[in-house]
């Protein structure tokens, strides 16, 4: 059984879709509960939320605040963090039942999934995105946040769960459960493609990996984001997209 975090912050966009992708999966009572750890809203996240039967909590704004502080409130013996802009594809209940029952019944020990990256854009750009993740899931165990994360509570408990930083709060928990534990389901989680959009594939992947570069250097995550701050001026609504980037 599942309970299902996701942090939002201006979500209505796409905040519906990513919800009614979780119904099949609530109605089999694979979902029992689904938190959404809102950081500020000011548009209709929040009516969304409680139409479609979730719960919302608001809570400080930054991404790794607002899923440890939805990981406190969930109460199943499975957490999904997701993204408010991905979409799970149908079907993925079934891969992720069966990875969670073969999960609890080896004697190996907890482990945690991802799903497999995939944008709603066309083109050859997305695609050869696309396929770099994947190597990158795949060699490196080193998925981000938008492909979400299935983890038993247990092994979220022992690793220390999220830490409130203000970013690479995805890299470091998958650092902290390591690449022997950590599983890329065939599943697909589609996620928007509008920052990559708006920013220019070629930026927005610069920016990703510039970070995460900085990161595996030892430069903290308070710093990076000042950084990228500086670089970047900002009017205040991006400002607060940034935040729950």
């Amino acid at each position: 059984m599942i309970s299902v975090v996701i942090p939002t912050l201006d979500a209505e966009r796409g905040l519906a879709a990513t919800l009614s992708a979780l119904v099949e999966a609530a109605v089999e009572g694979l979902v029992r509960e689904v938190i959404v750890a809102d950081g500020g809203s000011r548009d209709a996240t929040q009516r969304i939320v409680e139409e479609m039967g979730a719960t919302f909590i608001p809570v400080s704004a930054g991404r790794g605040a607002q899923l440890a502080a939805g990981a406190r409130h969930a109460r199943m013996p499975w957490i999904l963090f997701l993204h408010g802009d991905t979409i799970l594809e149908p079907g993925w209940e079934r891969e992720a039942s069966d990875f969670m029952r073969r999960v609890d019944q080896s004697p190996a020990g907890p482990r945690a999934a991802c799903f497999r990256f995939s944008l709603d854009d066309i083109g050859l750009a997305p695609r050869l995105l696309e396929g770099a993740v994947q190597l990158r899931s795949t060699m490196l165990a080193l998925p981000y946040g938008d492909q979400g994360l299935l983890i038993p509570r247990r092994l979220y408990d022992e690793v220390g769960g999220f830490r409130e930083l203000p970013i690479m709060e995805d890299v470091d928990i998958v650092n902290r459960i390591g690449r022997r534990r950590l599983v890329t389901l065939r599943s697909q989680a589609l996620t928007s493609a509008r920052r990559y959009r708006s920013e220019g594939y070629v930026g927005r992947i610069a920016r990703n990996q510039t970070c995460l570069a900085l990161y595996m250097l030892g430069v903290s995550p308070d710093r990076i984001a000042r950084l990228y701050e500086r670089r970047r001026p900002l009017d205040a609504a991006r400002s607060r997209e940034i935040k729950s980037a």
